[in-house]
């Protein structure tokens, strides 16, 4: 059964230096506040995973805590460039960063495989494209019922995954509903699973189209309302665009970057 914890304290019991870690969200039910915390307390040289970088991963880049990014696209939506990925990447600035480059549908495909308890996936892709020269997470295998020869995509098992839900009950079990990605199967293929919900609630009333992650399946679940912002929660919040906006001319500067994460260590701490 999945406890009921500060984020603080799930975040220092749950994600460690080194680790593997996918905050999954598709433009809405984004961790931020999970990622911030993380900042806080300083845990590093971590792999991040993740479909669709968008800012939530462009602040652990630029805090120096990511050694290496696993993802299909990278950018600020509806703004343009991540300023501090693309100096890691370019300048090593404030560390070096390794990529890992998927398309979205090997991305994926991969989490699904993690979460099926498969080596691998399998999939109709790549062809044409220098991605499976760049990395050693992209084969082919040849279907043995056809001849055909397809793309094979490694299993992506993440130390921790971390999204972001609307509500769970008191047991640990956690609803989510909207636009959902990939947050189901990125939990499933992980060893670790933390929630942050924007409520816990007596009983989970049944929503169509929702996703259900049992408790068995959730190692913690924080109570932190807001908590996707400046992404929004379907029913709770909206999108802070002005937010999106805002963070382009914070990143582009190292020493305005360097301000706004000082601001954030020394701010009040994660609840």
């Amino acid at each position: 059964m999945a406890g009921i914890r500060s984020l603080r304290d799930a975040v220092a019991d749950l994600i460690h230096d080194g680790d593997t870690v996918a905050m999954e969200g598709f433009t809405h039910l984004i961790p931020f506040a999970a990622a911030h915390e993380v900042i806080r307390q300083g845990i590093t040289d971590l792999t991040l995973a993740r479909m669709t970088p968008d800012i939530i991963y462009d602040q652990l880049i630029g805090a120096g805590l990511v050694a290496k990014l696993v993802f299909s696209w990278g950018g600020n939506p509806g703004v343009g460039s991540l300023h501090r990925f693309r100096d890691a990447v370019e300048n090593g600035w404030p560390r070096p960063l390794a990529l890992d480059e998927h398309s979205h549908a090997g991305m994926a495909n991969r989490y699904v495989a993690g979460a099926s308890g498969l080596p691998f996936a399998v999939l109709r892709g790549y062809r044409g494209s220098d991605l499976p020269d760049r990395t050693d997470t992209v084969a082919t295998v040849v279907c043995p019922f056809t001849g055909e020869e397809l793309a094979a995509v490694a299993a992506l098992t993440p130390d921790v995954t971390v999204i972001h839900a609307q509500r769970a009950d008191r047991r640990g079990t956690v609803q989510m509903w909207g636009l959902t990605g990939v947050q189901k199967e990125a939990a499933l293929a992980a060893g670790r699973v933390l929630v942050t919900v924007e409520e816990v609630v007596e009983e989970l009333t049944p929503r169509p189209g929702a996703v259900v992650l049992p408790s068995w399946a959730v190692d913690a679940v924080a109570v932190v309302p807001g908590g996707a912002h400046p992404s929004y929660a379907a029913g709770y919040s909206v999108r802070d665009n002005d937010s999106y906006r805002a963070w382009d001319a914070v990143a582009r500067d190292r020493a305005t970057f360097t301000a706004w994460l000082n601001a954030l260590v020394g701010g009040r701490e994660g609840r």
